[in-house]
């Protein structure tokens, strides 16, 4: 079944407020084009969910600093930030954000692993809030924040971090050695591994704030594109996925909606606005 933007023309005022849903969505991919703002579609139909009483969550892979830039920048104000793929779960407010929880990653071993297998990819650990601390500086724009060249190996697991970032030519082939290792491993691009500790998803924040909240499992939502979405996926009792998805994230989504060129995002979170009352 294909989302359409049909609850585009519907008056907000027609729209059932007394049970709310929480709608979490991905950004790169779903919300915006890597690199770019969000769409006026995207933007008011964010802005329709928010006024619908419904709670929207960002979820991204993000670092925190770069998912409470991109948070602003949608018009969000008041919300639940979940970044590094759920290992960083964070409450946006008029004067900042408040971090809620952050799960640590034992990095010694995956740098241990990656330094004895690709010596030549490089490693960022993210630090709450500020940036990376990395071995090698990253290309411009790739990393959000401050980075912190270290000139020992061994300080890139010296302080606590919720998340390394494995970067290089082909560096996803090492996803699985790391996945056997224990931890989460999640290909972004070909290039670009992210890991977290074991069992983190962007499921297990959301759930969290579910509860927090106290929305019924019945009214979730969830949009996305990627890998790190499919657990996402999971969890909503409506999962939709964007039309240039892979394969896999069409295929197990409920629905599908446009691409991001098309504003599917768009469509979508309008659809979330015709759930029927719990």
């Amino acid at each position: 079944m294909t989302a359409t933007a049909s609850g585009a023309t519907a008056a907000l005022s027609d729209v059932p407020t007394s049970t709310p849903a929480l709608v979490a969505c991905d950004v790169e991919g779903t919300l915006v084009r890597a690199g770019r703002r969000a769409t006026p579609a995207v933007l008011d139909a964010i802005a329709a969910v928010r006024a619908a009483g419904h709670h929207l969550v960002i979820a991204t892979g993000r670092s925190l600093s770069g998912a409470v830039q991109v948070t602003r920048q949608l018009g969000i104000r008041d919300g639940w930030v979940v970044a590094a793929n759920g290992a960083v779960t964070a409450h946006v407010h008029a004067n900042g954000y408040t971090v809620v929880d952050v799960t640590p990653l034992d990095a010694e071993p995956v740098c241990r692993l990656v330094a004895g297998t690709r010596p030549d990819l490089r490693l960022a650990a993210e630090v709450v809030g500020s940036g990376y601390r990395v071995t090698k500086r990253f290309p411009e724009r790739q990393l959000n924040g401050q980075q912190e060249v270290l000139r020992e190996f061994a300080e890139i697991w010296a302080r606590p971090t919720p998340r390394l970032v494995v970067y290089g030519q082909w560096a996803q082939r090492l996803a699985p050695a790391l996945r056997a290792s224990g931890v989460t491993a999640i290909p972004a691009r070909v290039d670009w591994v992210d890991v977290t500790a074991p069992g983190i998803t962007k499921a297990t924040a959301l759930e969290s704030i579910r509860i927090e909240l106290g929305v019924a499992p019945s009214r979730t939502v969830a949009i996305g594109d990627g890998e790190n979405d499919l657990e996402m996926l999971s969890w909503a009792a409506m999962s939709i996925a964007m039309g240039q998805a892979p394969d896999a994230v069409r295929d197990l989504a409920d629905r599908v909606t446009g691409t991001i060129d098309e504003d599917g995002a768009a469509a979508a979170l309008f659809d979330a606005l015709l759930l029927p009352t719990a």
